[in-house]
């Protein structure tokens, strides 16, 4: 949500408002939400004491502006910095002897010896581990050949979780697709269970088959990153969307080498909500190694968190009725986040110019207070401009805690090979680690003309969500500046139509490899909200027809 479930949010520690839901975690999610999923703990070793502990001390040596707009700041916030924990605590696991596993690729085979090596990249600290899972045990797709297992970096002692899918049509032919959900720190087995995947669960445990699963016609991997994230695990961390990169290029080397028949077909990335961070980047990391066995061909982002200059200014149009669905603040209330967004732009503006957390920091902070708090104050669900919040100990969404509850089953653990002793949906430490690398601000939007050299992108946005709302996407796409912007912007948003009915379903527009689609009637998970034509426009962008 930004997660996607990601999505927008920022850190529980900043409880101003109403919790909300996405695969980006909003500002305002509730420290109750993490005793939930069980990342409460004491305090006593944190990173960022070095940094911030006696933050009076260290904002002796800044600037008079940003040491007054660090003083504000720590006054938006409820606790103490120095009571903040930005180290994730390390998960309880028990390492499976090397027998459970069908296969071992080893990175050393691979690493770059001398110019040597099969691909470029050092990829000699990696291990890949694998089993194929018995649908039978499960459930999940019966008949559909599936595999689970870690990537592993012993050296930084991380581990991470992936579970992929087959093609239920023709996986000698389809593609294969790699999904991300956000947070940051949101697992991506929400997406499999919640949205897109195979199968979901229901209130009572069971499974249903979801007939308009993204596996219909392409094999995708779900991927639980960073680690710490869902059933992956480390005792370090990953705080930056960079350094994940470079684990995820490390995990579809190594699968593509152990499973070649995938790897001649076509492969491409898709995700939601603060995967609008993950992907320019991962997609940039992938083609700078010119020797690789990743065919990527397009990436997908949806409801994406990608250009927060631009997409920070139509907070306040989209909570004031100008998203095509009615207002929910005031005049007044939409008067003061309108005089709020100036300052707010002014400082997201210095972390694009610096990229550093000292100015990045402040701005996720101050920005996501005041263009998002009003809203969040309402009770009306972050992820879904139609409704309320209804289970704010999930995120807004009570599906969460029955995936939870569904893998933490011990049957459903030992099936896929877990290493963990328990599965959460999001890890909130994780969303705050990210916060205060500064992360959240960072303008990694830049990276998406360049990856528009080489491959084709899809901005698509469920039109009823508001923490990564539709205006803003569509803004920011018209705001990049690339060698193609004027051919973009001449063009009008067109009727999007399902081929079979007719029946238009949202907007649409395209030139030069860039295509924003607009869905109708979806919050921030646009599968889960209208599947049928989300897996019409997927079938159809990855095979070059939308």
């Amino acid at each position: 949500m930004r997660y996607t479930l990601a999505a927008a949010a920022l850190l529980p520690a900043l409880t101003l408002a109403h919790p909300g839901t996405g695969n980006q975690i909003p500002l305002g999610a509730d420290v109750g939400q993490q005793e939930h999923h069980g990342h409460q703990h004491a305090h006593s070793s944190n990173p960022i004491v070095e940094m911030v502990d006696s933050v009076a001390e260290h904002l002796k040596q800044l600037p008079d502006a940003t040491r007054d707009l660090w003083a504000e700041i720590e006054h938006m916030i409820p606790h103490s910095f120095a009571e903040m924990s930005t180290k994730s605590s390390p998960k309880k696991h028990t390492k499976r002897p090397d027998d459970h596993w069908d296969y071992h690729v080893s990175g050393q085979k691979v690493a770059v010896m001398g110019g040597e090596g099969k691909y470029s990249g050092e990829l000699s600290q990696y291990k890949l581990r694998g089993k194929k899972v018995d649908p039978s045990k499960l459930n999940v797709d019966p008949g559909v050949k599936q595999y689970s297992g870690y990537l592993d970096d012993d050296s930084e002692d991380k581990h991470l979780f992936y579970w992929f899918f087959e093609s239920r049509s023709n996986p000698k032919e389809d593609p294969v697709v790699l999904w991300l959900n956000g947070g940051p720190g949101c697992s991506s087995l929400t997406g499999l269970f919640m949205e897109l995947g195979p199968s979901s669960v229901t209130k009572e445990g069971k499974l249903k088959w979801n007939p308009a699963s993204w596996n219909n016609n392409a094999s995708v991997i779900f991927l639980d990153q960073p680690v710490n994230v869902g059933y992956s695990y480390s005792g370090g961390q990953v705080s930056n969307t960079v350094a994940a990169g470079k684990d995820v290029y490390a995990l579809l080397t190594l699968f593509f080498e152990q499973f070649p028949e995938y790897a001649s077909q076509d492969f491409h990335i898709a995700g939601e909500s603060y995967a609008g961070h993950y992907i320019p980047v991962f997609a940039h990391e992938i083609l700078s190694h010119k020797k690789r066995n990743i065919n990527l061909k397009s990436v997908l982002i949806g409801n994406g968190l990608t250009d927060g200059l631009t997409q920070y200014e139509y907070y306040e149009p989209m909570a004031c009725g100008k998203g095509g669905y009615p207002a929910v603040l005031s005049e007044s209330q939409c008067k003061s986040m309108k005089d709020s967004y100036p300052r707010c732009a002014s400082m997201i503006e210095n972390c694009y110019n610096s990229e550093s957390s000292w100015t990045c920091v402040p701005a996720s902070i101050y920005c996501n207070n005041v263009m998002m708090g009003p809203y969040q104050r309402t009770g009306t669900n972050v992820y879904d401009i139609r409704g309320p919040c209804k289970d704010s100990s999930n995120l807004c969404y009570p599906d969460l805690g029955w995936i939870s509850r569904f893998l933490n089953q011990k049957s459903v653990i030992d099936a896929l090979g877990s290493e963990v002793d328990s599965y959460d949906s999001c890890n909130f430490d994780i969303n705050r680690n990210f916060l205060f690398a500064g992360d959240w601000m960072k303008p990694y939007h830049r990276l998406v003309p360049d990856l528009l050299k080489q491959i084709p992108v899809l901005i698509y946005a469920g039109d009823a969500d508001f923490i990564c709302n539709w205006l803003g996407n569509h803004a920011w796409t018209e705001a990049l500046e690339w060698s193609g912007k004027s051919a973009f912007n001449k063009v009008s948003l067109g009727d999007f139509k399902m081929a079979d009915s007719g029946k238009t379903v949202g907007q649409i527009k395209s030139a030069n490899g860039l295509t924003f689609l607009r869905i109708f009637q979806a919050g921030h998970m646009t599968p889960m909200d209208q599947p049928e034509s989300s897996l019409e426009f997927f079938n159809r962008w990855l095979r070059g027809k939308l």
